[in-house]
């Protein structure tokens, strides 16, 4: 079987989950099953994977949708505890006091906690946070999820405390080797990586400037009563502003102190900014934006999570500062469970792992559920119980009301992830092949020649969109890329950082993130309406991206040690 057949049976799997979803707006439970057998039997076939590794990368896939689902319920859960609590009433009070305007809205709780959220957890936290949240707020549910989506670009390289870098680079690429001729050129591996987070930092703040601007345009266009572009940007100077509040200490933190805190540290400032200038009304435009009222939504936006004023049943008035308290006790617990070694250590030490599954060496599944996001938030909702002087009835209610919005996301992710699970484990078959997406990704380059660094963001975003992770996509990809520069004769820190970089965008569309996003606010069934959606940016940000690759070889003319 020639290549060209192989690269586009790799992409039947992704092909026909976008022509399902998108074009025929069939439901993620009825189209996901589908395209996880169509997979399951490439891999059977075409790639002579064995039954036990298919089998073996299936029930990988299942425990790593048990830790997505409980880091779902964690977030459902905080904000049903908020609502039973009063603290939902509380924040919402709160924003009448920086501004009413939805956009400002948007870019406060969603791209600069977003933001931050991202930059301290990861792995798909800031949309399941950020989208109930703005549900409760009054956002449309599709709204939330939306903007929820949107936040998975800029600040997800380095999320995680820089796990995609730190982790997915550092992992993806042939250290010792790399290590050995950097050596030989007087050179060293801490330098190179340190350019590619500098690059990695650099073009995502260039590029990430006008994401607060695209976010609530887009947000204005399909959410507004007036369908209007121009009522979103009449906020244009107040988003860019925001953009380069976020960008500018995000940028130098990357270039000067290095992988871990450049999101959370960019955010923080941007808020710190950001607030008091939107009370001032600083460069505000005279108009203030809204919803058309909720009885004239259509049926596609709305969420079976949807919280009216009169559902929010907190017994005592409360400060907005207690209401946002248990936000900010997570971003803090999140932001020590990462860095504060001993409570990490404590945290990671309960480990329900099966390495080798069904013999496969190489496929091994771990869930630790009090490092992952979901336990920090549960022990956050403890925390909120006893801070909110919640009765145990309430606590209850939450409970209940949260179990049974889990359940739809775990049907779709069940067949979501061991799906991608099979794409990426396909690298060892009897046909003496390279893994499908590596396969795809040589089809991309092999096809366009001298302008691949154009495509390599979108070679990047491929890999997160089948992965749903960044980290995932660079581990997959980051040493396919170097290969590309080298056999170019470019620079391959650059090549590298094009790979990071275009892996955040992906996360934009990629589709158990926006499952995920979606279950938090009760929205199953429309993935589709999403990704038609959140596709426009992700466009923008690859071909711009792409454009900033072409100018940095071909005229500016980048270098790294290895040339």
């Amino acid at each position: 079987m020639n290549e060209t057949i192989l690269a586009l049976l790799a992409f039947l799997p992704l092909l026909l989950a976008g022509i399902l979803l998108i074009g025929f707006k069939i439901p993620a439970k009825i189209a996901m099953p589908i395209v996880f057998l169509t997979a399951a039997i490439i891999g059977l076939t075409a790639w002579e994977m064995s039954f036990s590794r298919v089998a073996a990368s299936t029930i990988q896939g299942l425990i790593q949708t048990a830790g997505l689902l409980w880091i779902i319920f964690g977030a459902i859960l905080l904000l049903n505890t908020l609502k039973h609590s009063g603290g939902i009433t509380a924040i919402r009070n709160g924003f009448s006091g920086i501004s009413p305007d939805r956009r400002v809205q948007a870019l406060i709780v969603a791209w600069l906690f977003g933001c931050f959220i991202e930059g301290a957890s990861g792995f798909g936290t800031p949309a399941a946070v950020a989208a109930p949240l703005m549900v409760a707020l009054g956002f449309p549910a599709l709204a939330a999820v939306v903007v929820g989506m949107m936040i998975q670009s800029t600040p997800v390289s380095f999320g995680a405390v820089g796990t995609p870098i730190v982790v997915g680079v550092g992992s993806g690429l042939d250290r010792a080797g790399i290590s050995a001729e950097l050596d030989s050129l007087g050179s060293s591996w801490d330098v190179f990586f340190q350019l590619v987070t500098s690059e990695v930092a650099i073009i995502h703040g260039i590029v990430g400037l006008l994401m607060p601007l695209i976010l609530v345009t887009i947000m204005v266009r399909f959410f507004g009563a007036n369908r209007s572009w121009k009522e979103g940007l009449s906020i244009t100077p107040f988003a860019i502003f925001t953009g380069i509040s976020f960008a500018v200490p995000y940028m130098l933190v990357g270039v000067l102190l290095g992988p871990e805190f450049p999101s959370m540290i960019g955010a923080m400032v941007g808020l710190a900014i950001v607030v008091p200038a939107a009370k001032r009304g600083f460069l505000l435009p005279k108009d203030t934006w809204d919803f058309p009222e909720s009885s004239s939504w259509p049926d596609e936006w709305i969420g079976n999570l949807q919280i009216k004023l009169d559902d929010v049943v907190g017994r005592a008035p409360m400060s907005t500062f207690m209401g946002w308290v248990p936000y900010v006790l997570l971003a803090l617990f999140l932001v020590a469970s990462r860095t504060v070694e001993p409570l990490k250590a404590a945290l990671t030490s309960i480990n329900l792992s099966w390495s080798n599954i069904l013999g496969e060496t190489g496929i091994s599944g771990a869930v630790q559920p009090l490092y992952l996001p979901g336990g920090i938030i549960i022990a956050v909702v403890i925390v909120t119980y006893f801070l909110h002087r919640m009765s145990s009835r309430n606590i209850g209610a939450a409970v209940s009301e949260s179990t049974k919005t889990i359940f739809g996301a775990g049907f779709v992710l069940v067949f979501t992830v061991p799906m991608v699970r099979i794409l990426i484990n396909s690298g060892v078959n009897g046909a003496d092949l390279v893994s499908m997406p590596v396969m795809m990704a040589q089809a991309v380059a092999s096809s366009v020649g001298g302008i691949y660094p154009f495509f390599a963001p979108m070679v990047g975003a491929l890999g997160a969109f089948i992965a749903g992770s960044n980290t995932v996509s660079n581990l997959m990809l980051s040493e396919f890329q170097f290969s590309v520069a080298q056999t170019l004769g470019l620079s391959t820190a650059m090549m590298v950082s094009l790979q990071a970089v275009g892996a955040a965008a992906g996360n934009m569309i990629a589709i158990h993130n926006v499952v995920a996003a979606s279950a938090t606010v009760g929205l199953l069934g429309r993935e589709g309406a999403t990704l038609r959606k959140t596709i426009l940016p992700t466009i923008y940000y690859l071909v711009f991206t792409g454009l900033i690759a072409l100018i940095a070889f071909y005229v500016i003319g980048v270098t790294d040690p290895l040339m």
